[in-house]
């Protein structure tokens, strides 16, 4: 009797909520679905790739890391749970304003935003940027392979030094020793300007070429560079 009291209440229940019997029998032998297993599961693989990044990934990095995992969810799946559980991405910096420029009266701007190469070592793009440390203020110059988007040279000193773009592009011939001329773009920096800069090109078979005038999109793969290192490696040291 008590059987038949509970069935008939809880067709009724169903009635009045406008519940599919079928679907409220499921629940009860099963109260958390499929999706939501499925969902826990990812919110670990998502912990996973997120501390092996250092606590810097975003939805967009973490959804190729679990793609070349395997695994089949995209963005649109990864941000809501990234965001109901709090999982955030280090801060990046304000984009910078675009800005026509002036061209070059120095070296002509070669590159074009042709960022896209066949082959390594024809294209090198280099660039001086500061960084914050625990003893103070270090200047670092890079040399980037469009190729393999590969740092191929660096040099890092405590000052500005005149050195500084040279030292990163010797380092760069030192290592990948091209046979062929090879095209350096940079920016219109006073160490990109001076005499000692295009002697040394001219001297080591490199042809230069230059940004326009306060136009940091000519060069958008070293600015890239330095923004995703003190984003991922160092900022989040050192605030």
């Amino acid at each position: 009797m008590n059987e038949h009291r509970r069935e008939f209440s809880l067709v009724l229940m169903c009635r009045v909520l406008k519940v599919a019997r079928a679907g409220f029998y499921q629940w009860l032998h099963q109260p958390i679905s499929e999706r939501a297993k499925e969902d826990a599961r990812l919110v670990e693989v998502i912990r996973h790739s997120y501390s092996a990044s250092g606590g810097v990934y975003g939805a967009n990095r973490i959804s190729g890391d679990l793609r070349e995992a395997g695994e089949t969810c995209g963005r649109n799946r990864i941000a809501p749970l990234m965001q109901i559980n709090k999982i955030k991405a280090v801060r990046g910096y304000k984009a910078p304003q675009r800005i026509a420029g002036r061209p070059s009266i120095i070296a002509p701007n070669c590159l074009n935003r042709e960022f896209t190469v066949d082959a390594p070592d024809q294209v090198w793009v280099t660039d001086i940027t500061y960084i914050r440390t625990w003893q103070g203020w270090l200047y670092l110059a890079v040399v980037v392979d469009l190729f393999a988007r590969k740092v191929v040279g660096w040099s890092m000193k405590p000052t500005l030094s005149r050195e500084l773009g040279i030292d990163a592009l010797l380092m760069a011939l030192w290592r990948r020793k091209p046979k062929k001329p090879v095209l350096v773009h940079s920016d219109q920096g006073s160490q990109y300007g001076s005499d000692d800069w295009g002697r040394f090109c001219k001297a080591n078979n490199l042809e230069p070429s230059m940004s326009r005038r306060g136009n940091c999109w000519d060069n958008a793969v070293a600015e890239s560079f330095f923004s995703s290192l003190k984003k991922e490696r160092i900022r989040k040291r050192i605030c």
